[in-house]
């Protein structure tokens, strides 16, 4: 039975505490020459980007033109056609394994299950990421408390509204710390209080040392962050698959 502590002022949002960044300072996460093909479409080309500790970048562009297909490149779960990902120098492509316990992804589908309760949910992954017993317990208080989640620690994930689900799988980023997130159009579906707490969580994050490259149509406040327009590296005209390619 997963166990949190009683929140003392339940009527007032809570101040974040996420666990210290354990993230070189000098580390640098780049792509450089991506190019992503979906279906024999070319949806991006000579697409690169550097990321450091704090930063944050904003993929920015209409619907199809590759922002999803980016994070997932950055993410390892779709190869890239040509180009290159390194994490501080090294090819991802090598340790993809590795490069994904550092990594946290919250996409359209929100990874979770409905016989579960928000707290069980949350125990799932902190244990994933590696904390167990009280760790684990303050992890999944800390991703309850962080979205306004609380109350409905014992709910069943199927009670939830579209809104409190959303928050849910963005309270996995508080309850399983880790160096980048990966976060697809995440405001969907909030308030205007949950994107507050969206906007601490990620502040907290970038202050830890974190680093954060996101997809979005605007309404989210990232003060700072970069912005790659994937327009900019919209093919000329629509080609098929590179034959050869991807991580090196």
């Amino acid at each position: 039975m997963v166990r949190v502590q009683p929140n003392p002022t339940p009527n007032i949002a809570p101040k974040i505490e996420m666990t210290p960044g354990k993230i070189d300072k000098m580390v640098e996460f780049a792509g450089d020459d991506l190019a992503c093909v979906r279906a024999e479409r070319l949806v991006f080309d000579h697409l690169g980007f550097v990321l450091r500790p704090g930063g944050a970048l904003r993929l920015t562009g209409a619907n199809g033109s590759g922002k999803s297909s980016l994070l997932r490149v950055m993410a390892g779960l779709l190869k890239p056609a040509r180009g290159r990902l390194t994490w501080d120098g090294v090819a991802v492509g090598r340790d993809l394994e590795g490069h994904r316990t550092r990594i946290a992804f919250v996409g359209h589908a929100e990874a979770l299950k409905p016989a579960l309760s928000l707290a069980e949910s949350l125990a799932f992954w902190a244990r994933l990421y590696g904390s167990a017993g009280a760790d684990a317990n303050a992890a999944v208080t800390r991703g309850l408390e962080g979205f306004g989640l609380f109350k409905l620690a014992d709910f069943p994930v199927r009670l939830l509204s579209a809104g409190q689900r959303r928050r849910l799988a963005l309270a996995r980023l508080l309850a399983a710390p880790a160096d980048l997130w990966l976060l697809d159009e995440p405001s969907t579906g909030l308030d205007e209080a949950s994107v507050a707490m969206l906007e601490a969580a990620i502040a907290m994050h970038r202050a830890d040392g974190g680093m954060l490259a996101l997809a979005t149509h605007g309404g989210l406040k990232v003060p700072g962050a970069t912005t790659l327009k994937l327009e900019k590296f919209a093919p000329a005209r629509i080609e098929t698959a590179y034959a050869d390619g991807g991580l090196t």
